[in-house]
């Protein structure tokens, strides 16, 4: 276990954090993905005619999910880190050409609320991850430089 040194300057055990997926709890609840696309990225959202393409420029990005099938907050995000998987979710396409750093895993949580958490960061694609959801524009943000999240630190580092 780490130590950490408090404000007295005394040594205290820091809570220990999972080095890996496998160390997720395999309850259901809502995480974030910090992902790192390194070039643009043009993708279909929708089927709809109006929608069809998008571009997404080179940059940081937190997408909200929820895990409350099987294996829970471990198997959805076990998955996410895999970069050989059928594209089956929006957010699949960003995590085969992007890079997850970092994800906040929050057992029993909501991926709406996490959205509402981080209101005022830029939305890149209306509709992204959130079609079957009808209070939230978009399910992805773009997380700009220099701009601090309310999340706490991170439940996995990744990069």
């Amino acid at each position: 276990m780490a130590r950490r040194r408090g404000r007295t300057g005394a040594a205290h055990a820091a809570p220990a954090r999972p080095a890996r997926a496998s160390q997720l709890p395999d309850c259901g609840g809502a995480y974030v993905l910090a992902i790192a696309l390194p070039a643009t990225l043009r993708m279909t959202i929708s089927r709809r005619a109006d929608r069809g393409a998008a571009v997404l420029p080179a940059g940081r990005y937190l997408y909200c999910g929820s895990a409350r099938g099987p294996g829970g907050l471990r198997a959805r995000i076990a998955r996410h880190l895999r970069r050989r998987k059928t594209l089956r979710w929006h957010v699949d396409r960003l995590t085969t050409r992007g890079r997850v750093v970092a994800v906040w895993a929050i057992p029993d949580g909501d991926e709406c609320a996490l959205v509402a958490s981080l209101a005022g960061l830029p939305v890149p694609l209306p509709g992204f991850g959130s079609s079957d959801c009808r209070g939230c524009a978009s399910h992805l943000l773009a997380w700009p430089d220099g701009v601090d999240l309310p999340l706490g630190p991170p439940t996995l580092r990744l990069g």
